[in-house]
């Protein structure tokens, strides 16, 4: 039996983005049959950007030595004594928005999102332009990323639940609703 249910805690995850204003759409979980690698992916954005540019993608990957390892320390310690908190999975956010003929400027936006996401959820800023042809002007993409760290220690506790981070994923998300019409050119 596993110390811990890690599909229990991708719905906990989801449930609580739905508590934190997120409107969940999508659920994937991949496992590479030679590592046993499980990657659980997660489609949301906020409530009020249903149908909107901007989508957030989460994922979680599990490392099955990490997991083992985890579970042979618990299974080896007396019942009252907790594990050590030096185990953990990575969480990626991964905002997502549309081509934009009015693309930002990345040094502006990553200054503004700096002050959103804080130092608790610090974030990537990237871009990419493409020309669809050699006449037509530059298209850009926008990727940001946010990576958290989710301590197994704390998940057997049932501690792990991320409030501040989906708050600051919720706060990121919006603003960058707000900024999109003006990039879109709406």
């Amino acid at each position: 039996m596993a110390v811990i249910d890690v599909a229990g805690y991708v719905t906990e995850l989801k449930d609580h983005a739905v508590d934190h204003g997120f409107h969940v759409h999508d659920e994937r979980h991949f496992v590479e049959t030679y590592s046993l690698r499980q990657f659980w992916e997660v489609d949301l954005h906020p409530e009020e950007g249903c149908g909107g540019p901007i989508d957030l993608h989460l994922a979680l990957e599990v490392d099955p030595r990490t997991l083992l390892d985890f579970e042979d320390a618990v299974v080896a310690l007396p019942d009252d004594v907790e594990p050590p908190d030096k185990w953990s999975f990575p969480l990626t956010f991964t905002w997502g928005v549309p081509p934009l003929p009015n693309g930002p400027d990345l040094l502006r936006l990553a200054i503004d999102l700096a002050g959103v996401g804080g130092v608790d959820l610090p974030l990537e800023i990237s871009a990419t332009d493409s020309f669809g042809s050699v006449t037509d002007p530059p298209v850009r993409r926008l990727t940001i990323v946010a990576r958290e760290d989710v301590s197994l220690a704390r998940v057997l506790a049932g501690e792990e639940l991320l409030c501040d981070t989906f708050d600051r994923a919720l706060a990121v998300s919006r603003f960058l609703l707000e900024a999109a019409p003006a990039w879109l050119g709406e």
